[in-house]
């Protein structure tokens, strides 16, 4: 459900886009969400989700990778609400981005690698699903002797990343004073973060799994260890800028593309 929900929101913001651009008519809501008949991104995201072998068999064989990716989705879905429109004002202005703190942090906590989504939800909560470049909106209408500047996208907004900021630190001091209270007699925060994001980075286990870096590092050469350690960690941190930059007015779909680098080069998949 949060798959479609996450869906009918990009869908929305990309025709509202069309419409500033008047490539499209005037955009009935109700037809795009409340048709039943439609099968949209969102929806075939969701059914080629639930039907992954690779689901079912994480859920049988009780990982924790399930719950991460609900609370990757629940960030997206919390990010994408805020600039949903309908008939011209704004729904869900910002009541959901504690929703979306709440799953970047509980994704950080599972698993190291979701912390690098920080910077699309900067760019869902400051410029919306879909941005156009504002050349566009002025190269459509240069040859009108008034530009309408109600079709111009808003500019970048601080507000509500200064609000998710706040609930972000939020729920991080909420779910370590958890880890902390529960975790006492068992060594406290310092042990379970050896034990967690540790284990990611040192790559200790070397029992095979459908990632690469086991069968690689079972190969090299222990002197050489710690070097291709810090290049396979390192690789995913070099393709952060240069795709954010290209990809900044797509911010789900820089999201998408950050998921699926992680997917392939994390230590544990």
């Amino acid at each position: 459900m949060l798959i479609r929900a996450t869906g009918q929101n990009l869908r929305l913001a990309y025709l509202r886009s069309l419409e500033s651009l008047d490539l499209v008519k005037q955009i009935d809501v109700s037809v795009i969400v409340f048709q039943p008949e439609f099968l949209f991104s969102g929806d075939i995201a969701a059914l080629i989700y639930l039907c992954n072998p690779f689901t079912i068999v994480a859920c049988v064989g009780l990982s924790t990778s399930p719950i991460e990716n609900m609370a990757v989705i629940l960030c997206l879905y919390g990010a994408c609400s805020r600039k949903r429109f309908l008939k011209g004002r704004n729904v869900l202005p910002d009541r959901l981005i504690p929703l979306a703190a709440f799953g970047w942090v509980i994704a950080t906590h599972l698993s190291l690698y979701p912390a690098i989504l920080i910077i699309p939800v900067i760019f869902l909560l400051g410029c919306g699903p879909d941005s156009p470049p504002r050349k566009l909106f002025l190269q459509r209408h240069q040859q009108k002797e008034v530009l309408n500047q109600s079709k111009l996208p808003p500019g970048f907004s601080w507000g509500p990343i200064i609000h998710f900021a706040f609930w972000a630190f939020l729920w991080s001091v909420y779910v370590l004073v958890l880890c902390g209270i529960s975790l006492k007699q068992f060594g406290g925060l310092w042990e379970m973060f050896k034990s967690t994001y540790g284990f990611i980075l040192t790559v200790e286990d070397l029992s095979p799994n459908i990632g690469v870096l086991w069968y690689f590092f079972a190969e090299v050469f222990e002197f050489f260890r710690n070097f291709f350690l810090i290049v396979f960690h390192v690789n995913i941190l070099f393709m952060i800028l240069p795709l954010a930059i290209r990809l900044r007015h797509r911010p789900c779909y820089l999201a998408f593309v950050y998921v699926a680098i992680c997917s392939m080069l994390k230590s544990y998949p």
